[in-house]
């Protein structure tokens, strides 16, 4: 397929604002996506990012000029846009996001009806020739109106959780003024849970960097604020929070690995018979909790339209990677940043244990590296060298390189927008040789 558009990627719409996306291209945009898909309506969303409301008045005369009619959100996460499109039974759903790039950034995520995701091999690529070619289709007077989902949005919430049963749990809450911070405070009326709010007013001019949890100097703030406060855990979001990061009583971050693991639990401790789906990149905790508890594990490639196409193939109850992405059968199979944080607080409200001891064994029986990405010349051919130093061992390339020994393992995948190759490793309960094969594998990537 032939690249017409920088701003088109692998799962979704991104670039620079004005020059890759604009009110122009987002217009380009509506019309192509209503040739291609051909909705009846579609409900668009936006973030905190400032050029948001011009990139969604665009892109709603767009879709108006086709005749579809347009339902504006106004400023939500991206988990809502989902919600809105599956639960009210719209044609589409648009959301105006670029998640945790930086500020110059913007962009789309795209499902149509039932919130499926429109990606690469489902669309996007197609609809991205459309904006090139501007042969359109279809022309009307689609209507347009705005609507508030909070109320119900909230409703959906509670039902992955027991109020009645939720204790007073006192939790530091981060959303880094990204969009989390509107959601929880119509949340938290509902909920027994103490949240002390940090960085909850939304800014598009971010003024304490943009939310990505992922990164060290993201998570030190939450870390400084929690010590010896006596907090039961700490939340923080990405800035369209469809991810969630956990911090342990301590104000240690949770790698998202191991709250995959705590999530299968949650569910199979109601019911076992159900199949969790999970990610290649680290298996070993997830497949061992999942076999215990009497479930049925399912590996998948990393991705969200890979995830939620394995999830509805198999009946999944939950899915999981460890980039923090969480999906829910009862969500649509779509990704949330609130229904875990839901989740969490139901599940300590059920245990003794706080959530430090809760990952403590995980992390003993299968200490991980983490993701580390490292630039290199080609993807292709590192994978390939390291494939041939590491021989033996139970192989798999459903998603870049996994080689399994008995005693620990790793993947090599890589990114599908920049020429980075990520590794993670694992092992079984020795932190040591962890570390070792990780150094060991870095060397020959960086060689």
């Amino acid at each position: 397929m032939a690249q017409y558009l920088p701003c088109f990627k692998a799962y979704d719409i991104r670039g620079i604002v004005p020059d890759e996306i604009n009110p122009e291209i987002a217009y380009r945009i509506g019309r192509a996506f209503a040739d291609e898909i051909q909705p009846d309506s579609v409900c668009l969303g936006y973030d905190i990012r400032l050029s948001g409301p011009g990139i969604a008045e665009g892109l709603s005369n767009g879709l108006r000029d086709a005749g579809v009619n347009v339902i504006d959100l106004g400023m939500i996460g991206t988990e809502m846009v989902y919600f809105a499109t599956a639960f009210y039974g719209y044609g589409g759903g648009i959301m105006i996001t670029a998640s945790h790039n930086p500020p110059q950034y913007n962009g789309m995520k795209i499902v149509k009806a039932d919130s499926r995701p429109v990606s690469g091999d489902s669309g996007l690529f197609d609809i991205e020739r459309r904006v090139h070619e501007q042969k359109w289709e279809r022309t009307g007077a689609g209507t347009y109106e705005k609507r508030d989902v909070y109320a119900d949005f909230v409703q959906h919430l509670l039902s992955f959780a027991d109020v009645a049963k939720m204790k007073p749990l006192k939790v530091l809450a981060n959303p880094g003024n990204g969009a989390a911070g509107v959601a929880m405070e119509a949340l938290l009326p509902h909920i027994p849970v103490k949240v002390e709010k940090m960085w909850f007013e939304p800014d598009g001019h971010f003024p304490h960097g943009v939310p990505n949890p992922i990164l060290l100097e993201a998570q030190a703030p939450v870390t400084e604020r929690m010590v010896g406060k006596c907090y039961d855990f700490g939340v923080a979001w990405d800035g369209d929070y469809d991810r969630c990061f956990f911090f342990d009583e301590n104000g240690v971050f949770i790698e998202g690995y191991y709250m995959v693991g705590i999530l299968a639990q949650a569910f199979l401790a109601i019911d076992p018979d159900q199949a969790i789906v999970y990610d290649v990149r680290l298996t070993w905790n997830t497949e061992e909790i999942i076999k215990r508890l009497g479930g049925r594990p399912v590996m998948s490639k990393s991705g969200h339209s890979f995830i939620k196409e394995r999830m509805r193939a198999e009946d999944a109850v939950y899915g999981g990677e460890m980039s923090a992405h969480h999906y829910f059968k009862k969500n649509w199979y779509c990704d949330s940043g609130m229904i875990p944080f839901m989740l969490l607080c139901g599940l300590m409200s059920a245990t003794d244990k706080t959530l430090g001891q809760l990952v403590a064994e995980m992390i003993a029986a299968y200490p991980c590296s983490g993701e580390i990405n490292t630039t290199v010349k080609s993807v292709p051919d590192k994978i390939e060298e390291l494939s041939q130093l590491y021989p033996g061992g139970i192989r798999s390339t459903i998603d870049g390189l996994s080689v399994a020994y008995d005693d620990w393992r790793f993947n090599l995948r890589g990114s599908n927008t920049e020429p980075l190759l990520r590794l993670n490793v694992e092992s079984r309960g020795d932190m040591e040789l962890m570390k070792a094969k990780t150094e060991e594998l870095l060397a020959h990537i960086r060689s």
